[in-house]
């Protein structure tokens, strides 16, 4: 095995025991990102010097004995939204070029703390305003989609070059990217994570997380992110958690709810399968399975689109006018059509979404469940270029809005999501299980997610063209 082959938790204890350093580590993974870079394009920049450098430091802090923690050491690439002192912020775009972070973001910040290794900066969708990341290509099939917005992010994980990453996530664009890709993605709590420091696309929706290959790395760099910054509106101070899962699996007393409308509304067969199987596994591991009806859908999509795109045009209205034309046509459409949008629109907009936070939270304790088990997205990866998906019914839906269908919600109503890869469809391209909590309940979702993946199912899912890749499944085009 390579060290870029191990997870968060393996190089941590690879590092421990001084089977591997984290200068080996880092070379691995460097070499790694010059191997797939070129096909799969998950990064917009590498910081191999810094990196190096950064390495050899923690080499000599563990030789001296003052090792930080689990991240000491291990290399991260972070979405091209997060601010790194001195490194470019170019969120993809070329409205930023030229750009240099004055001071590293509180959650580059923490990590640099704890020890990590920034290795570069991850393509996202130009602003993080997409769901696609036309840029970068599916790890498991070139000619797909990577998801979006922090598709970057996600591909590096999948394909072995970055041991963990970090993205963002406004309507899904952590657990989208993760889901299609096959790797663990987790949307905290709304501002359980601080975002200072962090180009926003719409405030009162953005969350900060991490993509990772397993729900105890997710935990892992979850406990070095939180905590209140007064620098974030937002950011709250959080009750204490221990947010790392338990061996065990057993879910014993623990409740699930099972969406009985909405989720499992216009979505593939293969997807629904694959994760009423896996629900079906939380039930064998002890979890008792409770239907529930999701309030207020009617509402979702105008709430996620009526809060987004004002919010986005207001952030954006001085380089918009500017330079209007240095912005992708997608974005700059976007972008425009936000400033059509009138006060009272996003008023009504804020006033819905507190009712269906309020409605949310009152199915949850009613039916007195920990969590909510559904798919993550509605099908897998789509070629890239396609704009529009057709269901059974004959409905056609355009690709973005499928893709955010399902993740939106946890957005709107602020509740932490974990997706965790629960298998493959026969094409061969992975499927998420999107597990849901109570505000501030990341430990129920992370023993849920680890409880699940414990069972081998899609722990050890890799893309085929990898010496660890699955066995039978069809090869990724070239």
């Amino acid at each position: 095995m390579q060290p870029y082959e191990l997870t968060v938790a393996e190089a941590a204890e690879a590092i421990r025991i001084r089977r591997v350093s984290p200068v080996e580590l880092v070379d691995s993974v460097l070499d790694r990102i010059e191997q797939v870079q070129p096909r799969l394009g998950a990064y917009v920049s590498v910081t191999a010097d810094r990196a190096r450098s950064s390495a050899r430091r923690a080499a000599e802090d563990i030789a001296a004995g003052s090792a930080t923690g689990p991240l000491h050491g291990i290399p991260a690439g972070l979405k091209d939204l997060i601010d790194v002192a001195g490194t470019a912020t170019s969120a993809s775009s070329r409205v930023r070029e030229g750009h240099r972070a004055p001071a590293d973001s509180t959650v580059a910040a923490r990590l640099s703390a704890a020890g990590a290794v920034f290795v570069g900066k991850t393509h996202t969708h130009e602003f993080a305003y997409g769901l696609t990341t036309p840029q970068t290509a599916n790890a498991w099939d070139r000619g797909r989609v990577a998801g979006g917005s922090s598709g970057g992010s996600a591909v590096a994980v999948a394909a072995r070059a970055a041991t963990f990453a970090l993205g963002t996530d406004t309507g899904g664009s952590i657990r989208v990217p993760a889901a299609l890709n096959g790797v663990v993605g987790l949307k905290p709590t709304y501002g359980l994570v601080p975002r200072h420091g962090v180009t926003s696309l719409s405030w009162s929706l953005d969350h900060v997380g991490p993509i990772t290959r397993t729900v105890e790395d997710a935990a892992l760099v979850l406990a070095c992110l939180v905590g209140h910054d007064p620098r974030d509106p937002a950011s709250v101070a959080p009750p204490p958690a221990d947010y790392r899962p338990g061996p065990g699996t057993d879910l014993t007393g623990l409740r699930v709810g099972v969406p009985g409308n909405y989720y499992f509304d216009h979505v593939h067969p293969d997807v629904e399968a694959a994760v009423r199987g896996a629900i079906a596994r939380l039930e064998a591991l002890g979890a008792r399975l409770v239907d529930v009806e999701i309030p207020m859908t009617r509402y979702l999509r105008a709430i996620q689109w009526g809060l987004m795109v004002p919010e986005a045009s207001a952030y954006h209205e001085r380089t918009l006018r500017a330079v209007p034309d240095l912005y992708s046509a997608d974005v700059r459409v976007l972008l425009e059509a936000g400033e059509l949008m009138t006060a009272g629109d996003y008023l009504r907009a804020q006033r819905a979404r507190t009712l269906v936070r309020q409605a949310w939270l009152a199915m949850t304790d009613t039916a007195a469940v920990d969590v909510i088990a559904a798919p993550t997205v509605p099908m897998t990866a789509v070629d890239a270029g396609q704009t529009a998906v057709t269901w059974g019914d004959g409905t056609v839906e355009a690709v973005s809005d499928a893709y955010v269908r399902l993740s939106a919600p946890a957005n709107i109503t602020g509740v932490p999501s974990l997706t965790v890869p629960v298998g493959l469809d026969p094409q061969g391209l992975p499927i998420g299980m999107q597990l849901m909590g109570r505000p501030f309940g990341e430990a129920s979702v992370l023993r849920v997610g680890h409880a699940y993946e414990r069972t081998g199912t899609a722990r050890d899912l890799a893309p085929p063209d990898t010496p660890w890749g699955v066995s039978g499944v069809t090869p990724a085009r070239r």
